[in-house]
């Protein structure tokens, strides 16, 4: 246990920088300053502006830094009660720090992506892909039927299907409803659908960190000082000792 502790000791910095601030990733910096610039009735100069947001992003980023000092993380991605408390964590950061959640931060991520996109399938299309990019799977099959439904309308209507033509678009949207009432979904479910979406994610963040933390320790082995170590287990970890 001792040589154990002496080679995460040692590994300290490099462990830190790749594993403990995976929460960078998972909420980047912009994210930060989604309220960073202060309301004023007269626009701000650069500079100002700048320094708003800098000192903005400091803070958060330092109340987030707190909790996570006083908090208990199990890099555990197998274990359910793990990873719900992984969540509740970031849960608690993104409360303090008034941060985007992961779903909305994915909605802000759609708005962004698709304002300017004119026609349906594009927009469904790149639904998929922010998605993919955000690790979340889909279980059930709904994107492929809405493709479905997709083809259904433009197939009737012989063109592409546009955003700004509300008819059809009512049009698909109702078949929408259809998914959503055969596949069981209900608007007034929504809190708990975003509930299990941040479990999803949290497994995921937790992969990652579990990912990171061993690619820390398995690089810091391959030393010459570290050629008798064995590699430490991931769950034995306190991520509040490398903050």
């Amino acid at each position: 246990m001792a040589m154990a502790a002496r080679l995460l000791s040692r590994s300290k910095q490099l462990y830190a920088g790749h594993a403990v601030f995976q929460y960078e990733h998972a909420v980047p910096v912009r994210y930060f300053a989604k309220e960073a610039a202060p309301p004023s009735q007269t626009p701000l100069k650069g500079d100002e502006m700048l320094k708003g947001i800098f000192y903005e992003v400091k803070n958060k980023f330092e109340t987030a830094l707190g909790i996570l000092r006083t908090e208990k993380i199990t890099i555990d991605p197998d274990d359910p009660a793990a990873v719900s408390q992984y969540a509740k964590v970031m849960k608690t950061v993104r409360e303090k720090a008034d941060l985007f959640s992961e779903s909305q931060r994915i909605k802000y991520t759609i708005q962004q992506r698709t304002q300017d996109i004119p026609d349906a399938r594009t927009y469904l299309l790149t639904l998929q892909e922010i998605r993919g990019k955000s690790g979340l799977t889909d279980d059930i099959g709904a994107e492929t039927m809405m493709i479905e439904a997709l083809d259904k309308v433009e197939k009737d209507i012989k063109k592409p299907l546009l955003r700004s033509d509300k008819k059809n678009m009512a049009i698909l949207l109702a078949e929408f409803d259809k998914i959503n009432k055969k596949l069981g979904i209900r608007k007034e479910d929504l809190p708990k659908y975003e509930e299990e979406l941040e479990l999803k994610i949290a497994k995921v963040q937790l992969q990652e960190l579990k990912k990171d933390a061993v690619e820390a320790m398995d690089t810091q082995l391959k030393r010459e000082e570290f050629k008798d170590e064995e590699m430490v287990d991931v769950k034995q970890l306190d991520i509040r000792n490398f903050i």
